[in-house]
């Protein structure tokens, strides 16, 4: 759920479908742009062409496996989230400043955890955000 604060500040509160957090939101920004454009048809070319190859495999390996891993997340993903509404899990709300996450907390099973995200969002629409639990700067 999507909110503003009075000072105009965007809040997002929602369930935490996953028992992790995303960790991979912007992990390849750093990595700086080659600018190749298209490689010749001379010998040199291919020969630089054989030698990026090599330095990018690493790269293509790591974007396969991650690849194979969300697959894997999406396929068992229903029945996860199904046994948890059937079985009673305990859901984690998630409170992020933006996109930048702020704050959890355990908030007991699916309708508790329901009434728990309207509460928050009520609370950070009056300018009450939660405590800070999530990313605190250390000092």
């Amino acid at each position: 759920m999507k909110v503003s604060s009075p000072d105009g500040t965007t809040w997002r509160v929602s369930r935490r479908w996953v028992p992790w957090r995303r960790r991979l939101k912007g992990a390849l920004d750093g990595v700086p742009d080659l600018g190749i454009g298209s490689l010749g048809d001379d010998p040199i070319s291919v020969i630089v062409g054989i030698v990026l190859l090599i330095i990018l495999i690493p790269f293509i390996l790591l974007a396969l496996v991650a690849g194979v891993e969300l697959l894997l997340v999406l396929l068992v993903l229903p029945f996860a989230v199904l046994g948890r509404m059937l079985l009673g899990r305990h859901w984690t709300v998630e409170v992020r400043r933006g996109w930048r996450p702020y704050a959890e907390e355990q908030a007991g099973d699916w309708q508790a955890s329901g009434l728990r995200v309207h509460a928050l969002a009520d609370d950070l629409r009056r300018g009450n955000p939660p405590p800070q639990t999530l990313n605190v700067p250390k000092g």
